[in-house]
Formats: structure tokens, sequence, C-alpha cells
């Protein structure tokens, strides 16, 4: 029983102040998307609404076809089927990993083997019987999600579940929680902060800024084709260059580039280049540079520039291999095309 989420026009305030604008969201059922937005954007309160926890100022939500919640009134939150995974994991001290899981569940589930089931799911099959104070985080954390799932939900929330994992535990976690949702086929909704976790995990991703939604798109789009200047700087890593756009080319300090998206009338403004894009040449090649640093990652490494145009333009580039060494002078050119905003977009920055 897979159900489509939306979210239409919702507002809410807090003493009078506004954090949720009018805000609109739809994720398709049995898909997974993500919320993503720095602190203070409306992410949790959003979850919160969507829960039952708090009640929306305006507009509605609606999961599978039903309403539980507008400005006049709300299913409580154990009427609305939806699991949630919180932070960290918040499981019982005092139960069993079976304890945990089948807590809230019909002695009958219990019983027919809907924790076992569960627990295979996510991983942890032979675990029924151990203490949460036995497991380590990430292993905590796939009870959460077990927990949230036992009941069949018509949804499941994801409140930054990785957060207090280190890196390596949390990139693992991650692929295993998402091949657990599939196999579910439950929907669901990632509320984070982490741009990796946003595009590795989601179906679409939502960008929230100031109460609403910015742009909500799958992860390759929003990468490639973002809506403003805002959005491009804030998913993933980008050159901002000054640039004018003519005969439908960008003039910037890198040379005449081609534009992604539609044409647009000619006028001053700014490209979003991707490090990636950015390509070392041999002296004397391309757009002369010199280095000014180098930030190594193991299997990659991005080189800071600065271009000899002067106005000492920087820029940065994504390669892997040999590296140049601090102060040599290079060549640089882009590969493929760059997104435009007109310099009335730069405002939304």
């Amino acid at each position: 029983d897979v159900s489509e989420l939306v979210v239409t026009g919702v507002h809410k305030n807090f003493g009078g102040v506004p954090v949720l604008c009018g805000l609109d969201l739809s994720v398709p059922a049995g898909s997974l998307a993500a919320v993503l937005g720095p602190s203070g954007c409306g992410k949790t309160t959003l979850l919160r609404l969507i829960a039952g926890f708090e009640q929306p100022d305006g507009g509605s939500i609606t999961l599978g076809g039903r309403l539980v919640a507008d400005s006049g009134a709300a299913l409580p939150p154990e009427q609305r089927r939806v699991g949630i995974v919180p932070q960290e994991g918040a499981l019982f001290p005092h139960l069993s990993v079976g304890g945990n899981v089948g807590f809230g569940l019909p002695r009958d589930r219990r019983r027919a083997g809907r924790i076992e089931e569960v627990l295979e799911l996510v991983g942890l099959g032979g675990f029924k019987q151990r203490r949460p104070g036995e497991l380590s985080g990430g292993q905590q954390q796939r009870v959460a999600l077990a927990r949230a799932l036992a009941p069949a939900p018509a949804l499941v929330l994801l409140d930054e579940p990785f957060s207090a994992l280190d890196s390596g535990l949390r990139a693992a976690l991650r692929d295993d929680v998402r091949m657990a949702l599939q196999v579910s086929g439950a929907t669901a909704l990632l509320v984070t902060h982490d741009q990796q976790e946003a595009l590795s995990m989601a179906d679409l991703v939502a960008v929230v800024r100031a109460g609403r939604v910015v742009q909500c798109a799958s992860p390759d789009e929003l990468y490639s084709c973002p809506q403003d200047l805002g959005v491009a700087t804030f998913i993933g890593d980008a050159v901002v260059l000054p640039a004018v756009l003519q005969e439908g080319w960008a003039l910037t300090p890198l040379g005449r580039l081609p534009l992604t998206g539609e044409r647009q009338p000619a006028g001053a403004g700014q490209v979003v280049v991707r490090p990636e894009q950015v390509q070392l040449l041999a002296s004397g090649e391309g757009v002369p540079a010199r280095v000014v640093g180098t930030d190594f990652y193991g299997h990659d490494a991005v080189v800071r520039l600065v271009l000899d145009d002067g106005r000492h333009t920087a820029v940065s580039a994504r390669c892997q291999g040999r590296r140049p060494a601090l102060a040599a002078v290079v060549g640089v050119r882009v590969a493929g095309a760059v997104t435009f905003f007109a310099s009335s977009g730069a405002a939304d920055r």
C-alpha cells in the first residue's frame, strides 16, 4: 500500500515568525525524496508537520489521496501510517532489538514473523535478542529503520539519520538504507543538510530556501540545470565567473563558452562552471593560470588557480592523477556547456 505525499501551500509560523511560507512538495508513490537546505530553512518543521507533531497555519498535506492536515483539522500522528527514523535511533535501552522493532505492532503481527522479516531486510538477521547497548551506532540506526518499516507505513520519514556517524560508516549505511527502502516499496522523505547524502540517495531532491521549495528535480537535473545562482552554488562546488551573453555564447575569463538550457537575450551576468569541467593543459595552451594551492582527497584533487587576466580571477579544477606543483604556470580550458544567470539573478546567491 504505497502512497503519494502532496504538500500544498503550507504555512507555519512560530511566535509570529514565518518558518514555512507557502511550501509545495510532491513525492511520487514508492520514491525517495530528499529535502535539502541550510539550518533554519524549515526542513525539520516540514517533517514535524507531515508526521503530525505540528499543525499547519495554512495549506494542506495529503497522503495517498487522504487529507491528513490543513489549517482547520489534523489527523493525530498514530492515524497517519507514518514511520520515523530519528537522528540517533532513539531506541528503548531496556528492550531487546526484537522488542524495539515490535514496539507498537499488534500481537498477531509479531507472532507472524514480521520482526524477523524486517530485521533481515536491514541486514540484522540473528540480532533479535541483542540489547541496543551491545550494538554499534550504525546497527542502532538499522534497528530504528526496521522499527519504522515494521508496521508497513504509507510513508517513512528520515530525520538526518546518519549525522551522528563517521563518514565511512555513513556512506555504507546510506547504500543499505536505500536498498531496504526500495525492497520494502515504501515512499520515503529524507531531511538532510548533506548534499552528498541527498544527491546519492534520492530520486528527487527539493532545495528549500527561506521556507519554500525553490527547485525540486532529479539529482542530475538539479546539478546540471540549477534554477538560480543560489541553487547552483549550494549544490556541489562551483566556479562563478563574470560573463556577457552574446549570440548564444558566454564571453568569460575562460573564453567563449557554450550554454546549457534555452537561449537567452544578450546581456551581462555570471556563469557557473563545475570544477570537473576545468581542464589543466600544458603551459602555452588555453588560458594561462598559476597554481596557488591544492586540496588532495585521495581519489582526486582540487587545484586552486588564479588566471593571468589582469584581475587574478580565482578558478578551481578537479583532477585525477599527477598534480601540478605550487606556483606552476599551466593552461586552462572548460569542457562542456555552462549555466548562465543574468545579473538580476545574482541576488539569489
